[in-house]
């Protein structure tokens, strides 16, 4: 302890002169800084929780808001009464789950006559080709009308796949797409509970349902990923349907009205979210969503470290990206509401899409343990405590039954804002990774059948794959802060900075989430 007073007495002098003219004003602009992003992130979440207590307290929600009268049978018409629906299913690679993504579709409840199955197959490994290629005979020679569609190059990645599949001649004849991810398995009944709300209502142009997790419980990072998601379909999708008729879309378990799709300029591969990019340009044109949160479709959450960064890098730097381009258009655009407009920029985009990103990393990893070694800089209690506190716990009402994780949940976020600080400056400023598409890795059922063989295995590890160098700098960091405010700080921020350094020395070694054995 004496040798620590002893170091600090003779640095002491030079670190003085350097902070009082040059540190500490910095350091204090950007804690104000922090301080403003992070209060309008809490007004953003108090605004969003008192909406969905209202539709809560009143029961408001989509069945009751439009009309959704079922198709009735026209002994006339006979099935024509029905519309003509397209199911599209992009895929890459899906060795683990093309059978269940295409049985599902398969097994869709709707006249055989008024609905088209059409896997958009963008394979690279033959082997693989050939067993989706198969798999798509095996139900055509069960009467179902499937289509296995296949393109010369990947150019465009999914948005590429989906625009492309929907040229061929016979699409002409539909008036509704369902788009599904490969891992995803609707249940029989989806088009019947959502195809009605697009016939009875001419406005509406999407259709979304939410998300179920099969896999939520295999790791303690499913269980961080479930509370994120959960909170962003319980309440931003739920929010944004009740009020502006808006919400991005999610790529997968929706249905779009064709016509709504062409007429927004159909599927383009600008950046990485194509979804997100049809759906404003969709919203610019005048029509509205519906999201669906009592119609569930089970998908898998990325179970891998390695498959979870490279999925969050896209959606966190797609949406950045997509903001830079549609600013400007968003602004200048007629047909919708001045209100719609703000919404779409500053709550959507904004908020939720950057400054929610970047104060979370740069605010409690970099500048709040900054505080620490320059004394003459303090953070208000209201800020370092009670406002985390309070967007925390209303995160939380998504999944209460992950509420006991809530110290993990925090501290995996944090450590996760590294990389999608990152990914947004990197698509604000279209730098070098802007437009990387590395399709989310799916284990389906390989994990259980490896780990259920009597053969032994051994987890994958290779050195270069497992370690990661920047969570390892910024745990350094951090721990270094914790250890100097254990000794010379009065702030006792010592416990957090502890922590959240372990937690990024777990995450830069890579022992964090599932390890996949050896084939």
């Amino acid at each position: 302890m004496e040798e620590g007073v002893g170091l600090r007495g003779e640095i002491g002098p030079f670190w003085e002169q350097s902070t009082a003219p040059v540190i500490a004003p910095l350091l204090k602009l950007c804690v104000g800084g922090c301080l403003a992003m992070s209060l309008m992130l809490l007004f953003e979440r108090l605004y969003m929780g008192v909406v969905i207590l209202f539709l809560k307290l009143f029961a408001r929600n989509p069945h009751n808001t439009y009309k959704w009268d079922p198709i009735q049978d026209d002994l006339e018409l006979a099935h024509f009464v029905y519309p003509m629906v397209l199911v599209q299913i992009p895929m890459y690679n899906e060795r683990e789950v093309y059978q269940l993504s295409i049985g599902a579709a398969c097994g869709l409840s709707w006249p055989s006559d008024r609905i088209i199955i059409q896997v958009l197959d963008d394979s690279t490994d033959p082997s693989i080709k050939d067993l989706v290629e198969l798999e798509c005979k095996r139900w055509a020679s069960k009467g179902i009308n499937i289509k296995y569609e296949i393109r010369d190059s990947r150019n465009g990645y999914k948005a590429g796949a989906l625009k492309e599949g929907m040229k061929h001649n016979y699409v002409k004849l539909c008036d509704y797409v369902a788009i599904f991810d490969a891992d995803f398995q609707p249940e029989p009944d989806f088009l019947w509970r959502t195809i009605p709300f697009l016939t009875n209502n001419p406005e509406i142009a999407l259709v979304q349902a939410r998300w179920k997790f099969v896999n939520s419980d295999e790791c303690l990072m499913t269980r961080m990923q479930e509370m994120s998601l959960d909170y962003h379909f319980t309440v931003e999708q739920e929010v944004g349907s009740a009020t502006y008729g808006f919400f991005g879309f999610n790529g997968t378990a929706g249905v779009w009205r064709i016509a709504a799709l062409k007429e927004a300029g159909g599927w383009k591969d600008r950046t990485t979210v194509e979804d997100m990019d049809l759906a404003v340009r969709a919203s610019l044109k005048g029509w509205k969503f519906v999201y669906v949160g009592d119609l569930k479709v089970k998908n898998e959450l990325p179970s891998t470290f390695k498959a979870y960064r490279y999925q969050q890098h896209r959606w966190s730097c797609g949406p950045a990206n997509l903001f830079k381009k549609m600013v400007v258009e968003i602004m200048r655009n007629k047909k919708v509401s001045l209100w719609k407009k703000l919404y779409l920029i500053y709550s959507f985009f904004f908020v939720r899409k950057i400054i929610a990103h970047i104060v979370t990393f740069v605010f409690y990893c970099v500048v709040l343990p900054a505080t620490v070694l320059v004394p003459e800089v303090s953070v208000p209690k209201w800020g370092a405590v009670y406002i985390p506190s309070m967007i925390t716990l209303l995160n939380a009402v998504g999944t209460p039954r992950s509420f006991h994780l809530i110290i993990f949940w925090i501290l995996f976020e944090n450590v996760m804002s590294l990389h999608r600080t990152k990914a947004t400056f990197i698509g604000l400023l279209e730098a070098g990774r802007v437009n990387e598409w590395v399709v989310t890795e799916k284990l389906g059922d390989a994990l259980k059948t490896k780990l259920g063989s009597k053969t032994p295995w051994k987890p994958r590890f290779r050195f270069g794959e497992r370690l990661h160098l920047l969570e390892l700098c910024v745990g350094a960091y951090l721990f270094f802060c914790g250890c100097y405010d254990l000794n010379f700080g009065k702030n006792r921020y010592f416990i957090y900075l502890f922590l959240q350094s372990f937690a990024f020395f777990i995450a830069g070694v890579g022992y964090i989430g599932t390890l996949v054995p050896n084939s």
